[in-house]
């Protein structure tokens, strides 16, 4: 798992420690596309990656990919798929939270190798508006659930790695 905050380095990192274990990666992309902007990110991380990548573009139901035990993906991010999610389930981070450890469940068994991008959003004050808190709540309880999961956890600052297990 590599955490950390927007810009950090998180993906440029996961992207080569994937691409040093495996010829043949998969990206599974969680994001939805709404407005220019973030569909000209979207289309860096693209370009960024050459033809021997396989991507995947799911937002919601990611335990239905046909991912296999010879796979090594990179998944990218967490926070938009849990985003997706929050919405998907009407705003309660309890329904979104038991969803997302649900389908962890299924997708991690199915790959020799994930390597999830996701990021530290509650590194700041808490926020006057109840819906932001409880996304931060459901962020921070699926990111301490991906790391208890996790062989090794990252976190990104000003694009230095530090290896936090």
């Amino acid at each position: 798992m590599i955490t950390g905050g927007q810009r950090s380095g998180k993906s440029r990192m996961a992207e080569r420690m994937v691409q040093e274990m495996s010829a043949t990666p998969v990206y599974v992309a969680t994001t939805r596309v709404w407005d220019d902007e973030l569909r000209r990110r979207v289309e860096a991380h693209r370009l960024r990656r050459g033809p021997e990548w396989t991507t995947y573009e799911e937002p919601l139901d990611v335990a239905s990919l046909p991912l296999t035990c010879d796979d090594t993906v990179l998944f990218d991010c967490v926070t938009m798929w849990a985003t997706n999610l929050f919405f998907e389930c009407g705003e309660d981070a309890g329904k979104a939270l038991e969803d997302m450890k649900s389908q962890l469940g299924v997708l991690c068994p199915k790959c020799r190798n994930i390597v999830f991008v996701t990021n530290e959003i509650g590194l700041g004050g808490v926020s006057e508006n109840a819906m932001q808190r409880q996304f931060t709540d459901l962020q921070g309880s699926i990111n301490q659930h991906i790391a208890t999961l996790a062989d090794e956890v990252y976190m990104t600052v000003s694009g230095i790695a530090l290896r936090i297990k």
